[in-house]
């Protein structure tokens, strides 16, 4: 990646940016807040009659100017930077969200980002990418937990929404579905990944 990991948090916002088609209302920059390196990824948000209020908070290793930065940690900053963007569209377009949205939307940018937005060695094996993003992966919380059934749901409806997008897939129409499902509200996120 970028050895600047600011450089890292605009391009990310940049390119889901670009790709979605959207305007610039913030920089994620801004909000970022350092926490140690054994917490995770947190989208802190609080909703007042003055606005919203919120921090993106990373572990501190993705935020070092020359750490290099393992798997874990990019698909952290990747998840974070895709909370903050989406928010700040939703408050912009005066839409609501829920934290499901937010779940499942970044979950799909992961894919957009790795394997749509720039054609590299992520894009050569959709199958593999798939595999380690929605097959091959732990849940730090419980089943039974309503951040757990969570987290659960938003992987398997991304995992069956962006299975349609591989190799051959026209980009003007692949572009034209996902800026379609950026837009959506919950209902109709849930409807189009379950018709997938």
């Amino acid at each position: 990646m970028l050895a600047s990991k600011s450089g890292l948090l605009r391009s990310i916002q940049t390119r889901l940016e670009r790709f979605y088609g959207l305007e610039r209302s913030v920089d994620v920059r801004d909000f970022v807040r350092e926490v140690a390196d054994d917490q995770r990824e947190t989208l802190l948000v609080r909703e007042s009659d003055d606005g919203v209020e919120v921090a993106l908070l990373l572990p501190r290793r993705a935020l070092e100017p020359h750490a290099a930065l393992d798997a874990d940690t990019v698909l952290q900053v990747v998840e974070g930077v895709s909370h903050l963007v989406y928010l700040a569209e939703r408050v912009r377009t005066r839409l609501p969200t829920t934290r499901l949205e937010l779940e499942l939307q970044a979950e799909v940018d992961k894919f957009v980002l790795l394997a749509l937005d720039r054609r590299d060695r992520f894009a050569e094996d959709h199958a593999a990418l798939h595999e380690v993003l929605y097959e091959r992966v732990r849940y730090l919380h419980d089943p039974s937990s309503e951040d757990g059934a969570r987290y659960r749901l938003a992987n398997e409806l991304a995992s069956r929404y962006v299975r349609r997008f591989g190799p051959g897939a026209s980009d003007r129409a692949l572009l034209a579905e996902l800026r379609r499902f950026y837009r959506a509200g919950q209902a109709e996120k849930i409807r189009l990944a379950r018709a997938a």
